[in-house]
């Protein structure tokens, strides 16, 4: 009988080259499934008192191929970053870039105003403006002087009858 030499990390060196094979289907594209799902535009949202804005990266896509629709209070924004089919796919060496179709939709609060969407385009990214109601936006509220209180703060006060 041979006496072969334990390696702990064996099995997990097998688990991970079994893990990068997965992937690297996982980018050619490899499977429908996988491929639907693959481009998914980061965004930022902020706030301030008079609207909320979305900003979606979206480099390399035209403004035809952007669907922005807002109803029952959900944005939704779709598009399709098309391969550019300049050259044959085997001469590429890597294709890092993500391509496809993609859907993202966002849950907007009642304060806002579904009349009032902008949508702009400049340098890759796709900014979102939504306008809140006025009645949602701060107001200033003045405090009036009372009937007591006369000038300097000091308080009047009337000697008992």
């Amino acid at each position: 009988m041979a006496i072969t030499r334990w390696d702990p990390f064996r099995d997990v060196l097998a688990l991970q080259n079994r893990m990068n094979s997965l992937f690297q289907e996982y980018n050619r594209g490899e499977g429908d499934a996988l491929s639907t799902a693959a481009f998914v535009p980061p965004v930022d949202i902020y706030e301030d008192e008079h609207k909320i804005v979305l900003k979606l990266e979206v480099p390399g896509m035209q403004e035809s191929d952007l669907d922005i629709q807002m109803e029952n209070n959900v944005l939704t924004v779709r598009g399709e970053r098309k391969f550019e089919k300049e050259e044959k796919e085997e001469n590429f060496h890597r294709i890092e870039r993500r391509y496809g179709s993609f859907y993202r939709s966002f849950t907007v609060p009642n304060t806002v105003n579904p009349e009032g969407v902008k949508a702009s385009y400049d340098a890759g990214v796709l900014k979102l403006e939504l306008e809140k109601r006025p009645e949602a936006k701060p107001k200033q509220i003045k405090v009036e002087l009372g009937k007591g209180q006369i000038e300097g703060g000091k308080k009047e006060v009337k000697p008992a009858a």
